[in-house]
C-alpha cells in the first residue's frame, strides 16, 4: 500500500493532469467554493508550498488568523499565473511542502482531493477515486481542524456505500466515500447524492434522498433538513446533524 506521501504526489499529479484538458472557458466557471473559479480553486491547492515560516506567519497574520482571509491572500499572490504556469508549479509541488506536508501529506491530500471534487462537480466531470487513497481522506477529515467533519456529522452515522468505511453514531445516512467526504467538507450539493433511512427501527421503514431545505427554521447553528420522499414529495424530519444540517 503506498503511503500517505505517495497518495499526496499521485493525487497531484493527476490533478495537474486533469486541468491540462479543460477549455479557457472551464478555468473561469464557478465551483462549489463560493466566489472561486476553477483557477482560482486550482491555484489555492499549492499557494502554501512556496512559503517559508517567516512568509507563513506573514500571511496569516496579514490575514488576522481568519481563514477565508489568508487564503483568499493566497489566490490573490499568484492572481498572474495562467493556466500553464499553474499546472506547472502543481507539478513543480506535487511532493507537499510546508504547512500541505503536514500529518505526512494528509493536508495536501484530503484538502486537494476535496478541491479537485470542487471543480469536477461543477463541470460535471465526475472521476473515481482509489478507495485506500478516499479512506484516508475520510478519516483525516473527521478531525482536520479546518474541515471539522466530525462536528458536522454529529447525531449521524456515515457510512459508504462504495468502500468499507463507517463513522459515528445516529440515524444512518448513506453514500458514495466522495458524497460524503463532500458533505464532510461542508459542501450542500453532496447532500443530494446521500440518503437517510426513516423509521429505521419499523418494517415499513424506507431510505428518503437527501436535499438541501434553505428555507427552514435554524436547529443547532444549522437549518433544518428536507429529505424527498417516494413520490416527490418532501417532508422535514428528525434532529440529527450532516454538515450542520438537522436531518
Amino acid at each position: 500500500m503506498a503511503s500517505t506521501a505517495e497518495m499526496a504526489r499521485d493525487e497531484r499529479e493527476r490533478f495537474a493532469s486533469f486541468l491540462d484538458g479543460l477549455t479557457p472557458q472551464q478555468w473561469n466557471s464557478p465551483t462549489l467554493c463560493e466566489l472561486w473559479t476553477v483557477r482560482d480553486v486550482a491555484i489555492h491547492t499549492v499557494s502554501y508550498d512556496e512559503l517559508s515560516t517567516a512568509g507563513l506567519v506573514g500571511r496569516f497574520l496579514k490575514g488576522r488568523l481568519n481563514t477565508d482571509r489568508i487564503n483568499a491572500i493566497g489566490v490573490a499572490d499568484y492572481a498572474d499565473r495562467s493556466p500553464e504556469q499553474i499546472t506547472a508549479l502543481i507539478r513543480a509541488h506535487a511532493q507537499p511542502h510546508g504547512l500541505t506536508g503536514g500529518f505526512g501529506g494528509k493536508i495536501a491530500l484530503t484538502d486537494g482531493m476535496i478541491h479537485q471534487q470542487d471543480i469536477r462537480r461543477s463541470i460535471g466531470l465526475p472521476r473515481t477515486i482509489d478507495p485506500a487513497r478516499l479512506r484516508t481522506a475520510l478519516d483525516f477529515a473527521r478531525f482536520a481542524p479546518t474541515i471539522r467533519g466530525a462536528w458536522r456529522a454529529r447525531g449521524v452515522r456515515l457510512v459508504a456505500t462504495d468502500l468499507d468505511w463507517a463513522y459515528g453514531k445516529g440515524r444512518e445516512v448513506r453514500g458514495s466515500g466522495e458524497a460524503l467526504l463532500m458533505a464532510m467538507a461542508g459542501r450542500r450539493a453532496a447532500l443530494d447524492d446521500l440518503m437517510a433511512r426513516v423509521k429505521p427501527n419499523s418494517p415499513n421503514g424506507f431510505d428518503v434522498r437527501v436535499c438541501d431545505y434553505t428555507a427552514a427554521r435554524p436547529v443547532i447553528g444549522g437549518r433544518s433538513l428536507r429529505v424527498t420522499m417516494p413520490g416527490g414529495a418532501a417532508t422535514t424530519a428528525g434532529t440529527a446533524l450532516i454538515t450542520g444540517i438537522a436531518v
